[in-house]
């Protein structure tokens, strides 16, 4: 599918953009904070998406980011740990650094951040 984890990662660089920029670094951490928390939900609609097609119901969808790494687990990586590296590395970039603390807001390190983060919705899909 990834229709929906795609519009929420448009979403996020739409928000990005309201941010102003001054010698590569955005300047009002709210839009950079509010972009990556967007860009980490279209992280976990894109899991959600794959949880469904193995049949897991909307009830019993991951609530917190152990659960989620569990379920890549049992249904992603079973036999490959990279998808579950991944996706610790988003967590701690878009959701951590990004969100809740606003440390990141150097233009290039989002880029990147937001480019992996399309990288792993393909690879999921």
């Amino acid at each position: 599918m990834r229709k929906e984890p795609l519009r929420y990662l448009e979403n996020a660089k739409a928000i990005l953009k309201k941010s102003p920029i001054e010698n590569n670094t955005y300047t009002d951490v709210k839009y950079v904070k509010s972009a990556c928390g967007v860009a980490y939900l279209s992280i976990l609609e894109a899991i959600n998406e794959v949880l469904f097609k193995k049949g897991v119901t909307k009830k019993d969808l991951p609530k917190k980011v152990e659960e989620y790494r569990k379920a890549l687990q049992k249904y992603v990586s079973a036999h490959n740990g990279k998808m579950l590296r991944e996706f610790d590395k988003l967590y701690d970039g878009l959701h951590i650094a990004g969100y809740y603390r606003g440390l990141i807001y150097d233009t290039a390190a989002i880029k990147d951040y937001f480019k992996a983060t399309k990288e792993f919705i393909d690879k999921l899909h």
